[in-house]
């Protein structure tokens, strides 16, 4: 009886087992509805592109001053940041020093001169030879050059402002002693302008022109971009970063600050090997220097195609080969598409 309940009970299961295989629903099939999909049609890339670049404000014309001889700092009447005038004397050396040194010059000149005077009559009397006459004034120049060399030190003895400006660094102080030609001020000259100083690269700098207009966000002093224009151009790259320095010239304003962060937009000529100008996002499957766009035939369905891409300006990226112009790319959803694909193409804006 065990026995037999037990065979019962298995094939009752299997019969079970089979109703529900036979009742499973079967899987549906695949959707044919065509998926939406923005498209474009690629037409070729404009002749011009913007440049944008990262900047910082600096005056025009930033002056380093020293003394032309060495000494001990005496005073120092400015300190960084303030406004000074043309003229104004902003350090000045002790000149104790300098002042014995010119009276002792003078009083060998008054004695050397003298001294020829005298010769110069004995020779004439023919008492002493024409050498020692000569000796005599050469002597007497000597004098009278170190007169003007001590007379020059007395006059450099002062770091005088060469315009008006702002002392932008100061690098001594009182009491200090100081050698000649050394960087005791740094004074940006206001009356030179601002400039924005931006670093480019070769590339970027070789495509821009001194007189170009451009247009400078500076969000510390306006909302809106002002207007700007290049004024120089580095005729060599900086040795440390290998970038060209490019200076755009600012409107004046009172708010505008040497250390000011700001962005410059420039118009410049697209290089010429770029062909066509894509919506970045209609790339997929980038790999170095290449990816792929989907391309929309007459029927409305995708097909791969791989593309040779450029640099990234405006928003778009160049496609230098690999499309025809009139032909129609996915720009959106791409992630959503596989190939063969059949879409229901959304005309969007480029």
């Amino acid at each position: 009886m065990t026995l037999g309940r037990t065979i019962i009970s298995i094939l009752g299961g299997l019969v079970f087992m089979t109703g529900c295989s036979v009742s499973e629903p079967e899987a549906k099939p695949k959707s044919t509805d065509p998926i939406p999909a923005a498209v474009t049609t690629v037409q070729p890339a404009s002749e011009s592109e913007t440049l944008n670049a990262a900047g910082t404000v600096r005056l025009r014309r930033e002056t380093a001053l020293g003394f032309t001889t060495g000494g001990k700092v005496a005073s120092v009447r400015y300190e960084e940041g303030d406004r000074v005038k043309r003229g104004a004397i902003l350090a000045a050396l002790d000149n104790s020093t300098v002042a014995a040194d010119l009276s002792a010059a003078r009083a060998e000149r008054d004695r050397a001169e003298a001294e020829y005077g005298r010769i110069e009559k004995l020779f004439k009397e023919g008492w002493v030879t024409k050498s020692r006459l000569e000796q005599s004034e050469a002597a007497a120049r000597a004098a009278r050059a170190r007169i003007e060399a001590t007379e020059f030190a007395s006059r450099t003895s002062y770091i005088r402002a060469p315009s008006s400006g702002i002392i932008l660094s100061r690098n001594i102080d009182a009491g200090q002693i100081v050698t000649a030609g050394m960087t005791a001020m740094v004074l940006g000259e206001i009356d030179k302008g601002f400039v924005l100083r931006v670093p480019m690269t070769d590339s970027d700098a070789g495509r821009i022109n001194v007189g170009m207009p451009a247009k400078v966000l500076l969000s510390a002093v306006s909302k809106t971009p002002l207007d700007a224009v290049v004024s120089e151009k580095d005729g060599r790259a900086d040795a440390r970063t290998g970038t060209f320095e490019v200076n755009f010239l600012l409107p004046a304003g009172d708010r505008l600050r040497s250390g000011q962060l700001g962005m410059v937009e420039v118009q410049v000529s697209r290089e010429a090997e770029a062909t066509f100008a894509i919506p970045a996002n209609a790339i997929f499957g980038v790999r170095t220097g290449e990816g792929l766009v989907f391309v929309v035939d007459d029927k409305n369905r995708v097909k791969q195609r791989n593309v040779q891409i450029g640099k990234l300006a405006d928003k778009h990226l160049e496609i230098l080969s690999g499309l025809t112009e009139g032909e129609v790319i996915v720009t959106r959803g791409v992630e959503k598409l596989r190939d063969g694909d059949l879409i229901k193409p959304i005309r969007a804006a480029r």
